[in-house]
């Protein structure tokens, strides 16, 4: 009978012991989006965001004295809300009307309705 390992053994190893360890970390993913609102937002978050599971594997992990991988896994624990960081605004520039500036307005109400930018020609 044998054991699945990745460790290598020889004749010379007679008499050592085999261990394995399980060790959990935490892995913290914060992404953004843009998008009209939260539903939106929401959404494109299930769809293009996360991790990608190909990558989690043994080139993530530190082999080395002996110590080989066994197995790597990534498991979906838990998510914070979708949190309002602030509307895409123009900031005008009272001096020079023309020149505006695309701008993240963190103040900015999250459901108020903002028009299409047409004055100046600095956009």
């Amino acid at each position: 009978m044998s054991i699945d390992t990745n460790i290598i053994y020889t004749q010379n190893d007679l008499g050592k012991n085999i261990y394995r360890k399980k060790t959990y970390y935490t892995l913290v993913v914060e992404q953004e989006v843009l998008a009209k609102d939260k539903d939106e937002a929401d959404q494109k978050f299930l769809d293009g965001g996360g991790i990608d599971h190909s990558q989690i594997n043994h080139e993530i992990t530190e082999t080395k004295d002996g110590v080989e991988t066994y197995m790597v896994d990534a498991n979906y624990k838990d998510s914070g809300n979708t949190e309002y960081m602030g509307k895409v605004v123009i900031e005008e520039d009272e001096d020079e009307p023309a020149y505006a500036e695309v701008t993240i307005d963190p103040y900015a109400f999250e459901n108020e309705v903002s028009t299409p930018y047409t004055k100046g020609e600095g956009i």
